[in-house]
């Protein structure tokens, strides 16, 4: 499950003060229970719009998590390449395996939060820069990760003998989560490189985006079957069709106190449906159905989570054992 951070505005009214408490509260309740893993996002600036709510950065988090706990796998879905040199990243990424010992997850994309590109100065390239820099830095921390050396001379990135120790604890390195859906380039990425995906949890989409990565396998000779296919999904649960509006109608009122009615107008249009938005046996029935169709990991995202935690509990209770 993600743990809020703020980017989402799902801090917004707590004082600064408790946002480590606030979070690390949900990092020990997920990692005493039955979650896989915990996750943030590799961002700035809140969406849907920038305000000056906090946004906590994503590998300081995860160095915390991996001091604060002791089973949860710890990820960030997902870290944008062109904010971090990548023998830097692949180094900061490495410790941080060492710290939690041997549990850290890679995902890495292109980027594409323009507002938060320029504004911390990093320009916004074409996005045929933006996958090439993807390419080059999966290559510099795939090679440094089984080195301990990384050399380069690419089109955007130059490494010359950067040393990356300590090595990370996992045999063969971090797992690599390549995130995005592009046809082309992304996913073609993700064929050469991944150990996971992440892109489109909607039944048409994940299956197109599954056929392409097939048939990019095909093409490099990779076994199409090592690769675990993942999604997103946002999730509102309640007992019943009643309970359901009522949190729908409070993640409604929290982001109009946060953000304005638009901003309310907007997010509430976002959680009209989903996978995991109804009641546990809806929730249930519609990931079974995406796990026909090979969605085997499911990263879930509670936009209350900071401020009430029973959709979790009751996402513990009576969907997690049904799928288990």
């Amino acid at each position: 499950m993600f743990v809020p951070q703020g980017w989402k505005l799902d801090l917004a009214g707590i004082e600064p003060a408790r946002h480590w408490e606030t979070i690390a509260g949900l990092a020990a309740h997920a990692d005493a229970g039955p979650w896989e893993s915990i996750w943030v996002y590799d961002h700035f600036h809140t969406v849907p719009v920038p305000t000056e709510d906090a946004t906590h950065e994503a590998w300081t988090l995860m160095a915390a998590f991996a001091a604060a706990t002791r089973r949860v796998r710890l990820g960030q879905m997902c870290t944008c390449m062109a904010y971090r040199n990548p023998a830097y990243l692949a180094k900061v990424a490495a410790t941080v395996d060492v710290v939690s010992g041997g549990r850290t997850e890679m995902g890495i994309g292109a980027g594409w939060y323009e507002h938060e590109w320029r504004a911390y100065g990093y320009g916004f390239p074409p996005a045929r820069e933006r996958l090439r820099a993807l390419d080059e830095g999966v290559q510099i921390m795939s090679q440094a990760w089984r080195t301990g050396t990384a050399t380069l001379d690419g089109e955007i990135y130059q490494v010359d003998g950067a040393i990356v120790r300590p090595l990370p604890l996992q045999a063969g390195g971090i797992p690599l989560w390549i995130a995005g859906g592009g046809e082309k380039v992304t996913l073609r990425i993700a064929a050469r490189y991944a150990q996971y995906t992440n892109f489109d949890g909607t039944p048409d989409g994940f299956s197109r985006k599954s056929e392409v990565l097939a048939q990019h396998c095909s093409e490099l000779g990779r076994d199409f079957g090592e690769i675990v296919r993942s999604t997103n999904y946002s999730v509102v649960i309640g007992r019943d069709e009643a309970e359901v509006r009522e949190r729908r109608a409070w993640i409604a009122e929290h982001y109009r106190t946060a953000g304005g009615d638009a901003v309310a107008e907007q997010v509430a249009a976002e959680y009209a449906e989903g996978a995991a938005i109804g009641t546990p046996e809806q929730i249930v029935d519609r990931l079974r159905s995406m796990q026909d169709l090979g969605m085997t990991y499911a990263i879930l995202y509670f936009p209350e989570a900071a401020y009430d935690t029973s959709g979790i509990e009751l996402f513990e209770r009576e969907v997690i054992p049904a799928l288990s």
